[in-house]
């Protein structure tokens, strides 16, 4: 070849997204009780308040997922040279958690809706 080519730079392959989606993933994981604790120090807020955190943690609960599974297919791709392995490990598994708990938000926001909207 005329010219090096990355694999023969001498440089690792690095994989950003591992750290990104475990980083997104903590920050969707705290999103609602940050948002609850907000709500609860401020006295012109009420709980429901804190609900329209719920989008915000599911949108970062989907990229972080998005970004973990971004990682695991370069971690293939590059043989497991890439490294971040656990990192990309834990992001999707933190991810998926604040999915959950971004589910469980949708459903309380929608009980509470059907109790103050409907049998009020």
């Amino acid at each position: 070849m005329a010219a090096p080519t990355s694999s023969s730079n001498g440089l690792k392959p690095r994989n950003r997204a591992a750290g990104i989606s475990l980083i997104v993933a903590l920050l969707a994981l705290a999103t609602i009780p940050v948002a609850v604790a907000v709500t609860e120090s401020r006295d012109d807020l009420r709980l429901v308040h804190a609900g329209f955190a719920v989008p915000l943690a599911g949108v970062l609960a989907l990229a972080a997922i998005w970004s973990a599974r971004r990682a695991r297919r370069r971690l293939e791709r590059t043989l497991g040279r890439a490294g971040g392995d656990r990192a990309a490990r834990l992001g999707q598994i933190v991810g998926w958690l604040a999915l959950y708990g971004t589910l469980i938000g949708v459903v309380s926001l929608g009980v509470y809706a059907l109790e103050y909207f409907i049998f009020s």
